[in-house]
C-alpha cells in the first residue's frame, strides 16, 4: 500500500488502549446485544426504530464498543435535537459485532451505519458496502490510503481512528549517549536504517554504565500472553512487505520472504537488553514498559496507547519533552522512507441496500461528528480518539506525547507508513504458535530456521482451517 500524506496536522487524544478486532461467539446475537439507559438492544431495533417522514432519512448505527456506548447515545441525541434526523445507536456485546451485524443487517430496518476491519472485512461485507468516494469525509483524510478500496478503486470504508506503533525511545538518554566519545551518531537524525540502528544499540550496550542504563532496549516480553508486540506487531513488518511486493491484502501460503529482516531486529532486541535471551520467558509487557519508564533502558517497542503505562510507573523519570517514536527498521531496501506502523481496525461503512435518504443521513451524521465543534469536542474528549482527519486544528492537538510522535509522522509527506496487516494472520492459535517458537529460539532451543518453518507450516494450516470451517 502507497500511503502518502498530506501537509497537514491531525489533532485529537491518544487512544489510551489498543482497540482490538471484532471476534464472534456461538451465542444468539440477540441475547448478547449491550444496552445502558437509554440503549436498544439489537432484539429491540427493528420494532423501536423511529421513522422519519417521508422523504426524510433517519440513521441506525450499529456500535461495537460497550465501554463508549453511554458517549454514542449522548451524541445522537443531541445531533437528533440540532437536526431533527432520527438518530439510532444500537450495541453490540463485547466480542459479539460481527454476529449481531448478521443479525441485524437482514432485518427491515437494517444498520445504516455499521464498521468493517479493514480489506478483510470488507470482502465479508461489500455486498452491503457503499462508494464513499466521494464523500466530504474522504477528502478530509490525511492518508487516503488507509481507506478501504474495492478492485473498481470504490472507497468502501473510512478509518475513523488510528494508532501507531514502533520504538519509544528516551531522547535524554540518546542525547546523553551522543555526547559520548566515539559515540556512533551525533543524533537521532543519523538513525534512519537498521545498519545504523544496530552500530548505535550495540556500542550503547557496550557503554551501558557510562549511560546508567541495564540495558538499551527494554525485555522482550515472551511469557506466553505477553507476547503480542512479537508475534503481531513485530511480525507485521515482514508481512507487510511480502504483501506489498505481492500486491496482495492476503494469502493462503505466507512465504515470509522477509524472515531474516525478522531475525534482524528479534536478535538486537534480545542481544543488547535488561535482560538475558534465556530469561525473557518470564517477562511481562508491565516488565518491560516499567524497565523504560524508571531509566533502565533507553528503547522499547510498543505503540502510543503506552503513553499512560509509562506515565503511570512509580518513580517514572521520562519527561513528556523526552518521549519520541523511532521507526522499526529490520534492513529493507529504502526503509530510510519509512515512517510508523500505522493503522486501525476500526472502518466507517455505509449500507449500500438503505434507502438513499438513509445513507445520506448517516453521511452527514458522521461528517457533523468530524466537522463540528461539538462533534470534535467528543471525538476529543469523550470517545478519546486520534482521528485521521485534516478537520482538526492545532488548538486541538493531543496533549498526549505519543500520540503527538503519530501525528507527526503521519504529516510528514516523505514517510510511508507500514500497514497495519496483521488483520490478515489467520488465527490466534497461529500467533500463539509463533511466540512459543519464539521464546525458544531465545532459550537456544531451537535455531531461526526452525522459528521460519514453524510460521510458515502453522500460517497454511490456520488457513486451511479458517476456510474449511467456512
Amino acid at each position: 500500500m502507497k500511503k502518502k500524506l498530506i501537509s497537514a496536522l491531525l489533532s485529537v487524544a491518544m487512544v489510551s488502549t489498543l482497540l482490538v478486532g471484532c471476534g464472534s461467539k456461538a451465542e444468539t446475537p440477540a441475547a448478547d446485544a449491550t444496552q445502558s439507559a437509554g440503549t436498544e438492544t439489537a432484539t429491540e431495533a427493528e420494532a423501536t426504530t423511529e421513522t422519519a417522514a417521508a422523504g426524510e432519512g433517519q440513521v441506525y448505527y450499529l456500535n461495537f464498543k460497550p465501554e463508549v456506548d453511554e458517549v454514542w447515545q449522548n451524541l445522537a441525541k443531541k445531533y437528533t435535537e440540532e437536526t431533527g434526523v432520527p438518530v439510532k445507536v444500537v450495541t453490540a456485546a463485547s466480542g459479539t459485532y460481527e454476529q449481531t451485524l448478521k443479525s441485524e443487517i437482514a432485518n427491515a430496518n437494517a444498520p445504516t451505519l455499521f464498521q468493517i476491519n479493514g480489506p478483510v472485512g470488507y470482502q465479508n461485507w461489500k455486498d452491503y458496502c457503499a462508494d464513499l468516494k466521494d464523500t466530504d469525509l474522504y477528502s478530509w483524510l490525511l492518508d487516503k490510503s488507509l481507506a478501504v478500496e474495492g478492485a473498481d478503486g470504490g472507497v468502501y470504508g473510512i478509518p475513523y481512528v488510528v494508532e501507531g506503533y514502533g520504538i519509544i525511545y528516551n531522547n535524554a538518554i540518546m542525547d546523553k549517549y551522543f555526547a559520548l566519545d566515539g559515540a556512533k551518531a551525533a543524533s537521532m537524525d543519523e538513525i534512519n536504517s537498521y545498519a545504523k540502528l544496530k552500530e548505535v544499540a550495540e556500542d550503547m550496550q557496550s557503554k551501558a554504565a557510562d549511560l546508567g542504563i541495564e540495558g538499551v532496549f527494554a525485555s522482550t516480553s515472551l511469557t506466553p500472553g505477553e507476547d503480542w508486540r512479537w508475534q503481531t506487531h513485530l511480525a507485521n513488518i515482514p508481512v507487510y512487505y511480502e504483501y506489498k511486493d505481492k500486491g496482495i491484502s492476503d494469502t493462503d501460503a505466507l512465504e515470509f520472504t522477509y524472515a531474516d529482516n525478522y531475525k534482524n531486529i528479534f536478535d538486537l532486541y534480545i542481544n543488547n537488553s535488561c535482560t538475558a535471551p534465556g530469561l525473557l520467558g518470564s517477562k511481562s509487557v508491565d516488565d518491560s514498559m516499567a524497565e523504560f519508564a524508571l531509566g533502565k533502558a533507553a528503547m522499547v517497542q510498543n505503540g502510543n496507547w503506552a503513553w499512560g503505562q509509562i506515565s503511570g510507573v512509580d518513580g517514572n523519570t521520562v519527561t513528556e519533552d523526552d518521549i519520541k517514536f523511532l521507526p522499526i527498521y529490520t534492513g529493507v531496501d529504502g526503509e530510510e522512507n519509512q515512517g510508523l506502523c500505522t493503522g486501525t481496525e476500526n472502518f466507517f461503512s455505509i449500507n449500500s441496500q438503505a434507502s438513499a435518504e438513509d445513507q445520506a443521513a448517516s453521511v452527514a451524521f458522521v461528517e457533523w461528528l468530524f466537522s463540528s465543534d461539538e462533534g470534535k469536542a467528543a471525538v476529543t474528549n469523550d470517545l478519546g480518539f486520534i482521528a485521521p482527519f485534516d478537520t482538526f486544528t492545532d488548538a486541538e492537538k493531543p496533549q498526549d506525547p505519543l500520540a503527538q510522535e503519530v501525528i507527526r509522522y503521519m504529516a510528514d509527506t516523505t514517510k510511508t507508513s507500514v500497514a497495519w496487516n496483521f488483520t490478515s494472520f489467520p488465527s490466534q492459535q497461529f500467533k500463539d504458535d509463533f511466540g512459543a517458537a519464539l521464546l525458544e529460539y531465545s532459550a537456544g532451543s531451537i535455531t531461526f530456521d526452525d522459528v521460519k518453518a514453524t510460521v510458515i507450516d502453522r500460517w497454511a494450516a490456520e488457513k486451511a482451517a479458517t476456510a474449511t470451517a467456512e
